[in-house]
């Protein structure tokens, strides 16, 4: 079994780990990259989740404007003034900006959707389940896994953390933030963003 370089070192970013503990998890792990960031997450050697419990008041607000009919503006926080200042943070919230400018987000993360969003979209796709003839005859329980999972798509798409990020779609945007996190060595938060589109109303 042969692990990449290239692996453990994204190991590393992402739990801010050393090369070694890296390596030895993927070993562990036979080479599969999930299962060992699963593995150490369970022991609870992600350092960029424990830093994620420490205060972030510090920052920047971004603004970006694309070719006169989108404007965002984004609140993106750290915990010093010295990391707001790094080219690194600086990039984060920009691309960030162009996240929201291109992907049109609803939310930052899971919990801030409303739970009568959550009901209503459910009970839609409830109504469009019973009436498809594929889904005919199927148990409850599995009628129920394949809304959940229709649920869950749907509001990746709405949701700023969980969406692909528009550099690269095999990379979420919380995971762009993690790395960084891991990176810059302190907790990284988006505190909130405004998206306006031309002859475009809330």
């Amino acid at each position: 079994m042969t692990i990449s370089i290239e692996e453990i070192k994204k190991l590393k970013e992402l739990t801010g780990v050393g090369l070694t503990d890296a390596k030895r998890a993927l070993t562990e792990a036979s080479g599969d990259f999930d299962k060992a960031l699963a593995a150490m997450r369970e022991k609870g050697l992600t350092k960029a989740e424990k830093r994620g419990e420490r205060e972030a008041r510090q920052g920047i607000i971004e603004a970006y404007v694309h070719s006169g009919r989108i404007g965002v503006l984004l609140e993106l926080n750290c915990e010093t003034d010295f990391v707001a200042k790094t080219a690194e943070f600086k990039e984060l919230a920009h691309n960030l900006a162009l996240q929201v400018a291109a992907m049109n987000p609803k939310w930052i993360a899971v919990t801030d959707i409303p739970e009568e969003e959550v009901a209503r979209k459910r009970a839609e796709l409830l109504e469009a389940a019973k009436n498809d003839e594929k889904n005919a005859g199927k148990p409850a329980d599995v009628l129920d896994k394949i809304i959940q999972g229709q649920l869950d798509k749907y509001f990746d798409e709405l949701v700023l953390m969980n969406q692909a990020y528009w550099k690269d779609d095999s990379v979420k945007v919380g995971d762009l933030v993690k790395e960084t996190i891991a990176k810059l060595g302190e907790n990284i938060i988006i505190r909130q963003f405004r998206r306006i589109e031309l002859g475009v109303s809330e």
